[in-house]
């Protein structure tokens, strides 16, 4: 029966990363570090991690939960961060993993990420800053760092429609403020040019992972497929030799819901589909 979960930092002062840690139940069959959404779905998120990090470390899997720079309880302030130090901050985990549970580990720790955090734990995979990744394990990845922004983008132009009645310009507008050098700020969150700039870069299709690939998403109803979109980036990663098994369950998306949302046919296939991976 796995223990409860041990807060700890990695590193100090401006550096600092908190982090949970969820040690596994004997034997230990691996090991995972969990990346986590940016903004909101962090927080919506929080819940759904930590159920899940719990299942995984009752089977044998140790998992470290991660604050990336500027989120959470670690260091700095959300504008601060930039997308080279969140690939930093991973490389962090990895060693840390390594680290803390050596030759139990029967492979190098994997990443799981969920929205941005799999897009984040994709391009790492593809240019590692520090350990390799044994594996990944993607929740309802992000696959268009732009789109994303765009996305992101919008709460603000809502918020000003339902503020002062215009959206100013619209995501164009902003994009250009971003471009100019100028922070922008949405929903009480910081943008930094530099991030901005890296999401629109970051293209999931153009990064087929080195490794296995565990692809979990939500949909309304039972049985249905991957998006289309989804389907088209896991087709090609295949058709470049990449090892991926993909699943759709149904389940809220309780990283946006206005509520926190569980979606437990997720967190019982994702435990089903690491073990099927290990004994694949």
């Amino acid at each position: 029966m796995a223990t409860a979960p041990q807060a700890l930092f990695l590193a100090h002062g401006a550096a600092a990363r908190f982090a949970l840690y969820h040690a596994p139940a004997a034997p230990c069959r691996g090991a995972w570090l969990y990346l986590h959404p940016w903004a909101e779905e962090m927080n919506k998120a929080r819940r759904m991690a930590a159920l899940q990090s719990r299942a995984l470390a009752a089977k044998g899997w140790a998992v470290l939960q991660l604050d990336l720079h500027g989120c959470g309880d670690s260091a700095g302030d959300f504008g601060e961060a930039g997308w080279d130090s969140w690939r930093a901050d991973v490389a962090l985990g990895l060693d840390w993993l390594q680290a803390t549970l050596g030759q139990q580990l029967p492979q190098a720790p994997g990443l799981w990420g969920l929205r941005l955090g799999a897009l984040l734990a994709l391009d790492y995979a593809s240019r590692p800053a520090g350990p390799a990744p044994s594996q990944l394990l993607l929740w309802q990845p992000v696959l268009q760092g732009a789109s994303h922004l765009t996305q992101f983008l919008r709460l603000r132009v809502a918020a000003q429609m339902l503020g002062e009645g215009n959206g100013e310009g619209g995501t164009d507008a902003l994009r250009a403020t971003l471009a100019g050098g100028s922070a922008v700020e949405v929903a009480g969150y910081t943008l930094a040019p530099a991030m901005a700039a890296a999401l629109d870069t970051l293209d999931a299709g153009r990064l087929p992972p080195p490794c296995p690939v565990n692809w979990l998403e939500v949909a309304a109803a039972e049985g249905r497929p991957l998006s289309p979109v989804s389907q088209r980036v896991l087709q090609g990663w295949q058709a470049a030799g990449v090892d991926g098994r993909a699943q759709s369950v149904a389940g809220p998306q309780f990283w946006a819901t206005q509520e926190i949302a569980e979606a437990p046919a997720l967190l019982a296939a994702t435990c089903a589909m690491l073990r099927e991976a290990c004994h694949a």
